[in-house]
């Protein structure tokens, strides 16, 4: 699986984001990380990710592409948009925001390149998620292809909860010992409330069912990431 000794994370501070740094330190001797100034509403996810990359004592780089995600819209970065409570019978809801993975993988694999780092890890996932066409595997794998020929590197992207559900997402933290940093520390929620968040946006509930689930059936999911 591991082709180096380095790695760099894509880092946003919120819950996936956390548990791959964590299991990128587990699995890499050196660790970087990458968070993005996108326009999101909340500066809080920013500050969140420096305080938690302070905890593990990793490098912490911040990258400003707020032009690039200003073109389209969306709730995440346009104060007009209301939120869709959940998501709509056809397309994406309004949460989504376009070209934002494919934007943030390209820029990291830059980066990556100069620092002679040639993994790169990001948190998404296609088992639970809001219908993102940049969290699926097809997408991923693609990605890197297009990487590897358009800076002829050989760049790989580590995708360690692509096929866990929330409630094992959160049991990889456990495994990892770093639930409780998760848990308290991480900012998920979409209107930027910390730790547990707001409790009714899209992103809590989906972390919040998977929580409740974890801890209702504890033992039997942790053996389920036990080989990750």
């Amino acid at each position: 699986m591991k082709r180096g000794d380095k790695a760099l994370v894509v880092f946003s501070g919120g819950q996936d984001s956390t548990t791959c740094l964590f299991w990128a330190l587990r699995h890499f001797e050196k660790v970087r990380t990458i968070t993005f100034s996108y326009g999101q509403k909340h500066s809080i996810e920013i500050d969140a990710a420096r305080k938690i990359a302070e905890m593990a004592g990793v490098d912490f780089h911040t990258v400003d592409i707020t032009p690039i995600t200003a073109i389209g819209k969306n709730s995440l970065t346009d104060t007009t948009v209301v939120m869709d409570s959940e998501k709509p019978e056809t397309g994406c809801p309004n949460t989504f925001v376009p070209g934002r993975n494919l934007f943030f993988l390209s820029i990291a694999a830059v980066y990556a390149r100069e620092a002679g780092i040639h993994d790169l890890v990001t948190g998404v996932s296609q088992t639970d998620f809001s219908g993102y066409p940049d969290c699926r595997d097809s997408f991923i794998r693609s990605l890197n292809v297009t990487l590897n020929l358009a800076m002829d590197e050989q760049f790989v992207i580590h995708t360690p909860l692509m096929w866990l559900d929330k409630a094992q997402t959160w049991a990889l933290a456990d495994r990892l010992g770093v639930f409780d940093i998760v848990r308290n520390s991480t900012v998920t929620c979409y209107n930027g409330i910390p730790g547990e968040g707001c409790g009714h946006c899209p992103s809590c509930l989906l972390r919040n069912n998977g929580l409740k689930k974890y801890l209702s059936d504890r033992e039997s999911i942790l053996l389920t990431v036990s080989g990750i």
